[in-house]
């Protein structure tokens, strides 16, 4: 079994606490998504990109990427397991990264230095005491995801194989774009300001 790095990527969800599609919030020359795969790319051979809600719009927009292999979840409104089961499926690796769409700041220095670390059991970036995305999981694991009911917790199962903290110099594995005040407020700090939204 090869072992190259790939990225799942999940972009299923409804964005229901943003009260706007967070996917395709504009983020400088491009959007909040195109960040964050952009970034993983910048380690990892390919994206398997979860979608779901809006899965036209996403497909059009990556459907002739080079590195981004898309993968429709029809049962997404059932929860983000189900998402994580569906990007798992298309993995080949002995390890595979998992990461949110809506986190577009994190560089390709925190998955090299997960990849560096990589073993048997899970690794997860901290900064600042506390735990972050993306994790970096064993191929070991995807059995036992693809197995398990589609309303079961990955944190449960990452505790079986065994969790792992890996120190990173960024604040960027903390910061997500659920709500407006989280998007305005990281924005600011790295976009342009006519490419903000709101």
């Amino acid at each position: 079994m090869e072992d190259k790095p790939e990225c799942v990527m999940l972009a299923a969800g409804l964005s229901s606490r943003m009260g706007a599609w967070k996917m395709m919030l504009p983020w400088d020359e491009g959007t909040v998504l195109d960040s964050a795969i952009e970034h993983a790319l910048g380690f990892c051979e390919r994206v398997i990109l979860v979608t779901g809600h809006r899965a036209d719009e996403l497909h059009v927009r990556y459907g002739n990427h080079p590195g981004v292999t898309l993968a429709y979840n029809p049962d997404f409104q059932q929860g983000m397991f189900s998402s994580v089961q569906c990007g798992i499926a298309q993995t080949r690796g002995q390890h595979f990264f998992l990461a949110l769409g809506d986190m577009p700041t994190i560089s390709p220095a925190v998955y090299a230095t997960l990849w560096e670390s990589r073993g048997p059991d899970c690794c997860v970036p901290e900064f600042a005491s506390y735990r972050g995305h993306p994790a970096l999981l064993p191929g070991a694991m995807r059995g036992a995801i693809l197995a398990t009911p589609d309303n079961g917790m990955l944190k449960s199962l990452m505790q079986t194989f065994g969790r792992r903290s890996i120190a990173v110099d960024e604040p960027a594995i903390h910061e997500d774009v659920d709500t407006p005040v989280q998007y305005q407020k990281l924005a600011a700090e790295w976009c342009k300001p006519e490419k903000v939204y709101g």
